[in-house]
């Protein structure tokens, strides 16, 4: 974990960038607000934001339509505490200390909003327990 100072910091992995780990930064960043550094990145990003990701993230109230596809560094990899794959074989390079897990989620690329709805909704449930492991609230 980061220092007691520090924020968790959580990098989510997928090849273009462009739906799964765009979902996942969102949804972390909107349930676990400023608890923890959100980064997404993938090894060969798309140009744009997968549109049916856009539209799923937007029925449960999460506007994605602004942000785009980065390329994986090694410095976002460095600077992560955990570094989350999804499911896409995509390699994260390897530092010591860090956490590396991979979430097998179906690629919404190609697909309909109905197809992705179930994605989006089983990121949720794994983003919901990832940050009951690295940021629970404070409890009074």
């Amino acid at each position: 974990m980061a220092e007691s100072s520090g924020k968790p910091s959580v990098l989510f992995v997928c090849v273009h960038n462009a739906g799964r780990s765009q979902m996942a930064a969102a949804w972390l960043t909107h349930l676990a607000g400023d608890r923890v550094e959100v980064r997404s990145a993938g090894s060969n990003p798309g140009e744009t934001v997968n549109p049916a990701a856009v539209e799923a993230m937007a029925e449960v109230g999460i506007d994605i339509s602004a942000e785009t596809p980065k390329i994986l560094t090694i410095d976002a990899v460095r600077e992560s505490d955990v570094c989350i794959t999804m499911g896409c074989g995509d390699a994260c390079p390897v530092f010591p200390g860090k956490r590396y897990l991979d979430w097998k989620l179906d690629d919404p690329a190609g697909q309909g909003v109905e197809a992705v709805r179930p994605i989006r909704n089983e990121i949720k449930t794994l983003v919901e327990g990832l940050i009951a492991e690295i940021a629970p609230q404070a409890t009074a």
